[in-house]
């Protein structure tokens, strides 16, 4: 065990100094004790007037690193219980006073998103979508969207990068085009083959991979798209209210599936180029990726793991633009009892006429 300094922030409300938070519905920070809110410039302004007041700067906390098991712990500055975090987290909260937690150190320096999208969808909204997946899914489990289950849903800022590509080159394919025509009672079939080239350069802007091995990319793919048109400079006042991660995946490993994204599509761009051909088989390619540029953010996600038969299961949000995705499990016993109720009832009609 070691122990090391750690700056843990959190934002208090400038009316009554209690934990404030971000309101994905209002875009402003409102304070769950006496109701007011506030802009992110009126925050601003708040901590940099109380910038002498000892009882509003972040607090220098003690934290015990355990470095066998990369856990971390440390005391919640409102209520004195213990929080224990992994590695990654970034923000974090109190399961006691539900306090936020920003752990600075993890969001320093090359760990520092430039920019993020704030939650636009809050917690209802993404609860909401998860009990709408029960429907017209009869064989779902009686007990999985319960109000156990739902309490899970938390929002999670995923850690982002975004690459700037240029993809160029050649797509070589085996074309045909295929033509009809009849005489009298005979039809007749030509197909003329040849050997087609399309290349050229396409750019890509924002190709987004999310940084993080603890999320997957499948899943993380499916939320797209992100209006990233919406990204604002980082702060961490967004992070209030909300859990966090930092990356532990760097920019420069993971460009490949970035690349591998941007080709793919080139590849169906060229193909869907030839358009008079009938059939259009890739054959062959010279498409190569080029590293234009890339950039750290966050992006928002509502998201819960649901155990069920010893598997994991999956609901997540766009917490931006209310896309979302469900893995959601089959009950056996339900299947079972589904196949027997249409069997008798298709014995019941076929013997009625």
């Amino acid at each position: 065990m070691t122990e090391k300094n750690e700056q843990a922030l959190e934002n208090k409300c400038p009316s009554c100094t209690a934990s404030i938070k971000f309101n994905p519905t209002l875009g402003k920070f409102k304070c769950e004790y006496c109701g007011s809110e506030y802009t992110l410039e009126e925050l601003k302004k708040f901590n940099n007037n109380a910038s002498t007041d000892e009882k509003n700067k972040p607090v220098e906390q003690q934290v015990v690193v355990d470095n066998y098991d990369g856990y971390i712990s440390y005391r919640c500055e409102s209520c004195g219980a213990e929080i224990v975090a992994d590695e990654q987290t970034a923000a974090t909260f109190c399961v006691y006073c539900g306090n936020t937690a920003i752990l600075k150190s993890k969001l320093s320096g090359t760990f520092t998103p430039s920019r993020l999208i704030p939650f636009k969808k809050d917690k209802n909204s993404a609860i909401d979508a998860f009990k709408g997946l029960s429907k017209g899914r009869p064989l779902m489990p009686r007990n999985f969207n319960n109000a156990k289950n739902i309490e899970k849903i938390k929002g999670v800022y995923i850690p982002f990068w975004l690459y700037d590509l240029k993809v160029s080159g050649d797509v070589n394919m085996n074309g045909t085009i295929v033509t009809h025509w009849s005489i009298g009672d005979t039809r007749y079939t030509k197909t003329d083959t040849y050997k087609l080239v399309r290349g050229g350069t396409m750019n890509y802007n924002m190709i987004p991979v999310d940084g993080s091995t603890r999320f997957d990319n499948a899943i993380m793919n499916s939320l797209e798209p992100f209006q990233f048109g919406e990204l604002i400079p980082y702060n961490h006042a967004y992070l209030s209210g909300f859990y966090a991660e930092k990356y532990d995946e760097e920019g420069d490993k993971i460009l490949q599936e970035a690349s591998e994204r941007a080709i793919n599509s080139t590849k169906t761009y060229l193909q869907n180029d030839a358009k008079q051909y009938t059939t259009k088989v890739i054959s062959s390619n010279t498409l190569s990726a080029e590293e234009i540029d890339k950039e750290y953010v966050m992006l928002p996600v509502w998201m819960v793991n649901i155990k069920y038969n010893n598997k994991m299961h999956i609901f997540a949000m766009n917490g931006q633009t209310g896309e979302f995705i469900g893995n959601i499990p089959i009950d056996k016993k339900k299947a079972v009892l589904y196949t027997i109720l249409i069997f008798v009832i298709s014995v019941i009609i076929l013997s009625c006429k």
